[in-house]
């Protein structure tokens, strides 16, 4: 599976692909999307999606991971990352990627076992999983970041959609993790 991170700011849109099979874990590519501040927000969103566009285009993800918009103290800047992420899921969605989404907290649970790490923890993390020569930055970690976990948690979750489905046509129930009539 090809999986493509994305980590959507207005500013600095991160993106990264990686490769997993199974456990192994292979870089394929990342970078920042460096979005000029100085246009106005529609032509900033479209630099945004174009990019996100011609980065799926030549990488030909199986798969994306995107980070969830959180909520914070400033309602306006909520909302303009919001919009951040509304580029990059057009992009994903006119190539019908199929896009699995994760918080910023299970993310970094995911790769650096806590849910609370520093940035510096997850590059530290990223660089070690993935045996880059080198720290990436902190938007392209944060975008590879998202990858790996959803190599790490995306097959156990189609699984479980999967049995649920099964349950669901049979009239029964997940409990625990099991079966029930």
């Amino acid at each position: 599976m090809r999986i493509l991170g994305i980590d959507p700011g207005l500013r600095r849109t991160g993106f990264g692909v990686i490769d997993a099979s199974g456990m192994t874990l292979r870089y394929v590519t990342s970078g920042v999307i460096v979005v000029p501040s100085d246009q106005p927000l529609a032509q900033r969103l479209k630099v945004i999606l174009d990019n996100i566009r011609e980065i799926v285009q030549s990488t030909s993800p199986t798969v994306s991971a995107l980070e969830k918009v959180f909520v914070n103290t400033n309602p306006t800047s909520t909302l303009l990352l919001g919009q951040a992420r509304g580029a990059a899921l057009c992009a994903l969605a006119d190539h019908e990627l199929m896009v699995h989404e994760y918080t910023a907290l299970q993310i970094k649970k995911s790769v650096v076992g806590n849910g609370h790490a520093a940035k510096e923890q997850v590059q530290a993390m990223v660089q070690h999983l993935l045996a880059l020569n080198g720290l990436p930055a902190a938007d392209s970690a944060d975008a590879l970041a998202c990858a790996i976990c959803h190599a790490h948690t995306g097959p156990l979750a189609d699984r479980l959609v999967q049995k649920g489905a099964l349950a669901n046509m049979r009239g029964l129930r997940i409990r625990g993790g099991r079966l029930v009539g």
